[in-house]
Parts: structure tokens; C-alpha cells; sequence
């Protein structure tokens, strides 16, 4: 079970730090990376190199230590001989030891000289290698940078969208949210409109309702009245009303 959790953790701080890291952080993460990793390969060619550098001073020095003992084991031998003719026996013996120290060191030399020598061969051919993978390394470096600098500018360009949709998603919020659209302002009208003739129409209902219509038809009455005998005073009633007047004058004559 712990380690069941522990897998499940794992994966959860995996995805959460994915979402939480910046590219930019990211892409130059790359970089450093790719920088360190390419100086360390330098290091290590420098290394191989110098060593076949050292190998070929290695050598010069045993070769020459071939031909000094080479030049040593003949004088010996030359000396021993004159020994022998001179009939010195201790002197023979004297330069034959020494002419056999000298042949066995230059054996030595001569080993050790075809030793350096494969190892040169070999330090050649690593220190070869070394300098391609700088250089391949070198040229990744650079396809590197410069996917650098595209994966910044995109970056770049990502983020200025970015801000344009968040400018373009707030003016939208805004004008929802602060200016109303014509079909809510329409609604909004109908609506009182209806509100204000249903309580007109519950109004005349009630009795207080019918008394309010009942004022105005006599204000309406009293009004008309009124408006007439201000006619009548200024001459002008109309002609419907003149001979309704004279039938009646002609009524009371009678």
C-alpha cells in the first residue's frame, strides 16, 4: 500500500510541476544543460589529447635511450675486444659485463619504445575521436541555440495571444456583465407595460376602482357642460343644437 502511494505521489508532483514550470525556464534549462554536458566533453578531449602529447615526448625520450644504449653496448664490445687482443683477461671480462648490462638495457628500451608506441597509435585514433565528438557536439550546440531562439520567439508570440484573448474574453465579461442588450431592455419594457395594465385592470375591479371611473365620467359631464355655455356665451353653438333650441322655444310659445 505505501508503495502504492508512493508511486501515486510520484506521479502527481510529476504532473504538477510540469504544469507549474515555465517554458522559458524550461528551454534554458536545456541550454545550460547542453553547455555543461559540451564542456565536459571538451575537458575530456583536452585530456586524450594531452595524453598523446605526452606519449610522443614519451617516446622521443625512449628512443633515445635506445640509441644510448645501443652506442654503449657497441663501445663495450669494442673495448672488450681490444682487451682480448691486448691479452687483458680482467679487462675482457670488465667489458664484456658491460656490454652485456647495455644490451639488456637496450632491450628494455627497445620493449618499452614498441610499448609507447601502440599506445600512441592508440592515443592517435582516441584523440581523433575526441575532436569529432567536439565537433558534432559543437554543431548540436548550436542547432540548439538557435531552436533556442525559436522556441522563445514562439514562446513569445504564445504569450502575447495569450494576452490578446484575455483582453478580448474581459471586454467581452465587461460588456455582458455593465451594458445590457437591447432584447433585455425590450423585455424589461414589456414587462412593466404589462405589470402596469394588469394593476390598472385589477384596479377597475375593485370598488374603489369604479368609483374612480364614476368621478371621472361626471368630471367628464361637468366638463362638457362647462365647455358649452362657454360657447353659448361667445355665439357660437353649433347648428345640431339651434333648432333642438327653437322646437323647444316653439314648444313653449305654443
Amino acid at each position: 500500500m505505501f508503495k502504492k502511494w508512493w508511486e501515486y505521489f510520484k506521479s502527481w508532483f510529476k504532473q504538477s510541476s510540469d504544469k507549474m514550470m515555465d517554458p522559458e525556464i524550461e528551454i534554458q534549462m536545456a541550454i545550460d544543460q547542453a553547455k555543461k554536458k559540451n564542456q565536459e566533453l571538451r575537458n575530456q578531449a583536452a585530456n586524450i589529447v594531452a595524453h598523446r602529447t605526452q606519449l610522443e615526448a614519451k617516446i622521443e625520450k625512449a628512443a633515445d635511450q635506445v640509441g644510448e644504449s645501443r652506442e654503449m653496448a657497441k663501445q663495450a664490445i669494442l673495448k672488450a675486444e681490444e682487451a682480448k687482443a691486448a691479452g687483458d683477461t680482467a679487462g675482457v671480462a670488465k667489458w664484456t659485463n658491460i656490454a652485456q648490462a647495455q644490451a639488456a638495457k637496450l632491450q628494455a628500451s627497445e620493449n618499452n619504445l614498441t610499448s609507447l608506441k601502440a599506445q600512441y597509435q592508440t592515443a592517435i585514433t582516441q584523440a581523433d575521436q575526441a575532436k569529432s565528438a567536439v565537433q558534432a557536439n559543437a554543431v548540436k550546440l548550436q542547432e540548439l541555440t538557435a531552436k533556442q531562439m525559436e522556441l522563445l520567439g514562439a514562446l513569445e508570440q504564445a504569450k502575447m495571444q495569450e494576452s490578446v484573448n484575455a483582453a478580448v474574453q474581459s471586454m467581452s465579461a465587461t460588456l455582458d456583465d455593465e451594458i445590457p442588450t437591447l432584447e433585455s431592455v425590450e423585455e424589461k419594457i414589456e414587462k412593466r407595460q404589462a405589470q402596469a395594465m394588469a394593476k390598472a385592470e385589477v384596479f377597475e375591479a375593485t370598488p374603489e376602482g369604479g368609483e374612480a371611473e364614476l368621478r371621472q365620467a361626471m368630471n367628464e359631464a361637468q366638463a362638457d357642460a362647462k365647455l358649452e355655455e362657454l360657447k353659448a356665451e361667445l355665439g357660437l353653438t353649433t347648428e345640431a343644437t339651434a333648432p333642438e333650441e327653437t322646437g323647444e322655444a316653439t314648444e313653449l310659445e305654443a
